[in-house]
């Protein structure tokens, strides 16, 4: 007869959850994933190519087994399919240079007791500062994960045949979605507002891609920066709405109704929890990371996201998954 007793297993492994941040975040800042999927398939070859102790290559290595990023066939060590798509550096969908970043931010999970009693952050707002130097290093390690959501945005709205198109991205971050969306239509013009110095990143992607001619930018707060008045036939507001408070996006969602054409399309890509709270389990999760970083933020529910864009003048609200944690919007 099996055994039905409860065990602690699952609860050791959720208090020691922060070995698979270091764990992985060490991995991608030794390029291992990559020198994996060049051939260092053995402790002793990955030490040599990565410069790291034989140990310390064997210490990774098992615990990237343990994570299911890696296999081990014959004494021989190969990527998983994740990891080889996610963690080999040079992909464009890329998550190496995120899992690097986490590793840094690891320290400020130690205040979530004292964030969770005050209701917000305990310490400077990271998120609502323009010039802070978090903003070089979030943007573009953000920026891949963007990628499979901006290609499937595109494909919904059949960005690449809809010719001389305008579109605005408030809160443009690394400019990933135009940057994507002018390579797929060369007839396409895009417009990013966003602080200066996050402006700045952008135009260096952008020109990496060779579309920067067709790519304007606004310096600027999204709360305070006119959008212009039926100038841009799709709109984009990316992985901002979670950083918001329901007031502050009602507002924007309205200013965006207003800076779209006629039959123009606001696009919304975020972490949206059921309306029932019970998951998807990322957005569940990330909720956390708002309560420390942001004074109003949060991961909202559909039933919200369908009221604040029905209040600012949109009748058509439709939701689609997406292969990432994040849900995309589309509403007329």
């Amino acid at each position: 007869m099996q055994d039905t007793r409860p065990t602690p297993d699952r609860i050791m492994r959720l208090i020691n959850g922060y070995w698979a941040t270091g764990i992985l975040g060490a991995a991608a800042s030794h390029s291992v994933f990559t020198h994996l999927d060049g051939g260092a398939d053995t402790p002793g070859l990955l030490a040599e190519r990565a410069g790291i102790s034989e140990r310390g290559a064997q210490t990774l290595l098992d615990g990237l087994v343990s994570l299911e990023l890696v296999e081990l066939h014959d004494g021989r060590y190969r990527n998983t399919g994740d990891a080889a798509e996610f963690l080999v550096e040079g992909r464009p969908a890329g998550l190496s240079e995120f899992a690097k970043l986490k590793l840094g931010h690891m320290g400020a999970m130690a205040s979530l007791p004292d964030v969770v009693r005050a209701g917000g952050p305990v310490s400077d707002v990271t998120t609502e500062v323009a010039d802070n130097p978090h903003w070089e290093k979030v943007v573009t390690a953000i920026a891949a994960q963007s990628v499979p959501v901006a290609t499937i945005a595109a494909d919904a709205l059949r960005l690449a045949d809809a010719g001389e198109v305008s579109i605005l991205d408030v809160g443009g971050g690394s400019g990933v979605y135009s940057a994507i969306w002018l390579s797929l239509n060369p007839a396409a013009r895009a417009t990013q507002l966003d602080w200066g110095p996050i402006n700045a990143i952008a135009r260096r992607l952008l020109a990496e891609r060779g579309v920067a001619d067709r790519f304007t930018c606004v310096d600027g707060d999204l709360h305070s920066t006119d959008f212009g008045t039926a100038a841009y036939d799709v709109a984009v507001y990316s992985h901002i709405a979670h950083q918001e408070g329901p007031e502050d996006n009602i507002a924007t969602f309205t200013r965006l109704r207003d800076a779209l054409k006629p039959g123009g399309t606001l696009v919304v890509n975020d972490y949206v929890v059921d309306d029932d709270r019970s998951g998807p389990p990322f957005a569940l999760l990330f909720a956390s990371e708002m309560l420390l970083k942001s004074k109003q933020g949060g991961t909202w529910r559909r039933a919200d996201y369908h009221a604040w864009l029905t209040k600012a003048g949109f009748e058509d609200i439709t939701f689609q998954p997406t292969s990432s944690p994040a849900t995309l919007i589309f509403a007329r």
